[in-house]
């Protein structure tokens, strides 16, 4: 369907609005995916803390017993069941280790990514260089642990924290510029 361009001349309506939205998806792709991102950061904060507050209640030892009795099903019908496995060398570790530092280990870290994650949810401008800083340093660290541990989980993770970092930096600058536009009125 043509229609005049305002100029004299004449364009296909339907290939400029065609034009127009893809011009649009890829912003729109990236702040649905920054929300993801930022969404996934809540949900394993809010783990994290409920996992360094009931290794605050719970002896390490007791958390091991109950974890054996809830996988033993699963490692009935497969010895090699890849997360019951996973879980209960998890727990072992953390029978024979310190329950302190682990529980207030996950305890800040959990709080500190549920605290940047809704405040970012809510487009607070101060909160993005935080949280870029803060979970670029997470993946830091993640990094370290990688090669003392080679964990494939912990490369999956920090692959991850690096894409929510670059989203949260190109969210930024879009809240950022939106702001300063808003304000030159």
């Amino acid at each position: 369907m043509a229609e005049e361009d305002g100029n004299g001349g004449y364009h296909d309506a339907g290939a400029n609005s065609a034009a127009a939205r893809l011009s649009m998806k890829p912003q729109a792709l990236l702040r649905a995916s920054f929300r993801a991102g930022i969404a996934l950061k809540a949900f394993d904060g809010v783990l994290e803390t409920i996992g360094g507050a009931l290794l605050w209640f719970i002896k390490p030892t007791a958390m091991n017993r109950v974890l054996h009795f809830l996988f033993q099903h699963e490692l009935s019908l497969s010895r090699h069941d890849f997360v019951a496995n996973h879980v209960l060398h998890l727990s072992a570790q953390l029978a024979s280790s310190n329950p302190v530092f682990a529980s207030l280990f996950l305890l800040s870290h959990g709080v500190v990514k549920v605290v940047l994650a809704v405040s970012l949810w809510m487009d607070e401008l101060w909160a993005y260089p935080l949280a870029i800083f803060v979970f670029g340093a997470f993946s830091v660290y993640q990094v370290y642990r990688y090669a003392h541990t080679h964990s494939p989980a912990l490369l999956v993770l920090t692959v991850l924290d690096i894409a929510v970092v670059w989203l949260t930096w190109e969210e930024y600058g879009v809240q950022k510029a939106a702001r300063e536009a808003k304000a030159a009125g």
